[in-house]
């Protein structure tokens, strides 16, 4: 059972993003605003209040190195937000979109953001010196709907999405003056802008979450079928491992180490998933545990739980038969949505890592450390 900390900040969160230091929280509280919150002896305190979207902000992620926050929203603008004094100023980012932005992340050089869109376009965005702007590049007519969520690889170059066309795709996103032809790609030729590198088209539902693993050889993400999709050596040959599990569909993952991934989603409880020796991924266990007097099933409370959140809602969504079935003490009461990690400079593993979602918690999971964590 891993330590928790649990912080009501609002209603409900849309997403949220850690400063450098991981002594600031920003956050967005399903609103225009993005909200900063800063731990002072002991309790959260207010400290800054961003506003300059006119719709719901959808994306936020805060540089580790640069200090810098990005936020995408609905109003398909993106914003660069810099620390200059006592107050963040803000840099307009043009995306050129006629749809919202749903996504936003650094690469890990911090000199590029890809921007997801339900435009089913991908917005990489640089800066130019020279004119002290924000430039975006898309990547056009490669999505058949909308862009759900970005990932780097760490070579700062290969950029993965999932989409709500069931299909996982790779990119290159080298840009000329930006990039180094030295990357890290296996490549041996020269990977023009918006190139793709490789189309999966392993689920038959919407896709979400796609994360690389440390190393960058193994690509990771969930289908709202109930299923994580494990893919290795997405240069040359595709490996592709299809995981499924009788529970509520994830929306975010994250990997813990090269061999574990934590999922989170519509279950409200955190999913651990593990690779064995043999190469082989599978569902491993629940964060918090599950246990149900109702059934001595392990599936099969599972199973009624999930089937009576789908198809047992009453028409102001609360279903009293099966709110008997869920045990208390889980510390999110409804989907999470955003899972970050908090690792420390150095660190090859992520012991802890926080989670947000509908129910307007953030909640920080730390890993036992006398917990074997596979690398």
């Amino acid at each position: 059972m891993p330590a928790v900390e649990v912080h009501q900040f609002a209603q409900c969160i849309t997403c949220h993003a850690w400063s450098p230091d991981r002594t600031m929280v920003a956050l967005c509280p399903n609103n225009t605003e993005v909200h900063i919150y800063k731990f002072t002896v002991d309790k959260w305190e207010r400290v800054h209040v961003l506003f300059k979207h006119d719709q719901i902000i959808s994306g936020i992620d805060w540089s580790l190195s640069s200090n810098k926050i990005v936020t995408a929203s609905h109003d398909r603008n993106s914003y660069v937000w810099n620390h200059e004094g006592s107050e963040w100023v803000p840099t307009l980012v043009i995306l050129r979109l006629n749809r919202a932005a749903l996504c936003v992340q650094w690469s890990p050089k911090e000199n590029k953001f890809a921007v997801g869109s339900g435009a089913k376009t991908v917005c990489i965005c640089y800066y130019e010196p020279e004119n002290n702007w924000w430039v975006s590049k898309l990547i056009r007519k490669r999505h058949d709907s909308s862009v759900t969520s970005v990932a780097w690889h760490p070579n700062n170059i290969l950029l993965a999405t999932t989409s709500t066309d069931g299909k996982c795709r790779v990119f290159s996103t080298f840009i000329k003056g930006i990039d180094m032809k030295d990357s890290g790609t296996s490549s041996s030729r020269d990977l023009k802008f918006g190139e793709q590198i490789v189309q999966l088209d392993l689920s038959s539902s919407w896709s979400f979450g796609v994360k690389w693993s440390p190393s960058g050889n193994t690509l990771a993400y969930a289908g709202h079928n109930s299923t994580v999709y494990f893919v290795e050596d997405i240069h040359n040959s595709p490996l592709a491992q299809n995981v499924a599990y009788r529970n509520l569909p994830l929306r975010d993952i994250l990997f813990v180490s090269e061999r574990m991934v934590v999922g989170v989603g519509f279950d409200c409880n955190p999913m651990v998933f593990t690779k064995d020796a043999t190469g082989l991924w599978s569902f491993a266990k629940f964060l918090e545990e599950r246990k149900s007097a109702q059934s001595n099933s392990k599936y099969g409370s599972q199973f009624s739980e999930a089937f009576g959140k789908l198809y047992g809602q009453s028409k102001h969504g609360v279903n009293d038969g099966v709110d008997s079935l869920r045990p208390r003490g889980i510390a999110h009461e409804n989907t999470i949505t955003c899972i970050v990690p908090l690792r420390k400079e150095g660190e090859k593993i992520v012991r802890r890592f926080s989670s947000s979602g509908l129910d307007g918690k953030i909640v920080i999971w730390e890993l036992d450390d006398n917990a074997e964590i596979p690398e």
